[in-house]
């Protein structure tokens, strides 16, 4: 109630300068601790998650309010994503409310603060429990993409409760070819040697604009190197009929018009992998109804980020209530018994 009648005056602000506030805001929160565990706990990849809700990468790039997050209840934060050298990202203007369409555009271009600085933050807070995974990026004018997945996979892996390896951002150049075969090979390989085997579990984040070709090679060459999960999926370059003035901004499209993509990508993984591959749904989920249909097609986790800039920070406690009464309601005992139900 309180964020419905403060949200008129922050959309007043432009949208980054608005993120920044939210993050001062939360840097100054009391510390609750995460989650606790509950009937929602589950297993993922060898880690146990209190709830199935986590905050997506994008919302804290450089790793400043993970354990905020998991006060607000989400079973675990997605910090990143996260590059070896700071980078400023590409000029602003470039986060994009579309609020007739409660969706968000965005084209920041894997703007942080570099793996030094978010090495000593996370470092700090890393005895204060909860699952924090790192999203891995590479830098613009990088020389070796893989290279620097191989070096922020050897830096960040002490710190992480799992990595994600993001190769599906529009935003820098060049990035999404990773996805290639060939190249996907590479660089996993590249990942994998330098977590080592007693690394954190590496999840692949991927695009929601593949062909199906794509798709099964995607899925074929995860379940190949033992990945932990793959996250279904990023932003979309591609552009439904949107209301806002903003609809023809270039970036990644978020939000709520990306809900049936995402959704039809996550069962299009769900059939390649046969369900031997754990999924996290993300893209366009704003409701406990919309994370419980992401979950029933065949999601172990889930994410949201652009429905809290419409709902507010009480959006995680009441998607985890909501679930909690879906999964009774529909006569599950677990969150790993309704998986791919659908």
């Amino acid at each position: 109630m309180i964020y419905s009648l403060l949200r008129p005056l922050i959309f007043r602000l432009d949208a980054e300068t608005a993120h920044r506030l939210a993050l001062l805001a939360l840097s100054f929160s009391p510390a609750s601790g995460p989650a606790a565990s509950g009937p929602l706990t589950t297993r993922v990849a060898g880690l146990d998650f209190p709830n199935p809700l986590g905050m997506a990468a994008g919302f804290d790039k450089d790793g400043e309010v993970p354990d905020a997050l998991l006060g607000l209840g989400f079973g675990f934060a997605e910090v990143g994503s996260l590059t070896p050298l700071p980078q400023p990202g590409n000029p602003r203007p470039r986060l994009f409310r579309l609020a007739e369409d409660q969706a968000v555009i965005n084209r920041m271009g894997f703007n942080n603060g570099g793996a030094a600085l978010a090495f000593e933050r996370l470092s700090a807070r890393k005895e204060r429990g909860g699952i924090v995974g790192i999203n891995i990026g590479a830098n613009k004018d990088s020389a070796n993409r893989i290279d620097d997945y191989a070096v922020m996979t050897r830096t960040m892996a002490p710190l992480a409760s799992y990595l994600a390896v993001n190769i599906s951002s529009p935003n820098t150049p060049g990035l999404r070819a990773l996805q290639d075969e060939g190249a996907l090979i590479e660089l996993l390989d590249a990942v994998m040697a330098a977590r080592g085997e007693q690394g954190p579990p590496v999840f692949l984040k991927v695009a929601p604009d593949l062909e199906p070709a794509d798709i099964r090679a995607i899925a074929r060459i995860a379940m190949d190197k033992q990945l932990g999960a793959l996250i279904v999926s990023n932003t979309t370059i591609a552009r439904p009929p949107l209301a806002s003035r903003h609809a023809d901004e270039t970036g990644g499209l978020s939000g709520a018009p990306l809900r049936e993509p995402a959704l039809e990508r996550l069962r299009d993984f769900r059939k390649e992998t046969g369900g031997a591959m754990p999924l996290v749904g993300v893209g366009g989920i704003a409701t406990a109804a919309d994370a419980w249909e992401r979950i029933r097609a065949g999601a172990s986790l889930v994410q949201l980020y652009s429905a809290m800039i419409y709902r507010g920070p009480g959006i995680a406690s009441d998607i985890v209530a909501g679930l909690e009464r879906l999964m009774q309601r529909d006569g599950f005992s677990s969150i790993a018994e309704a998986v791919g139900t659908a």
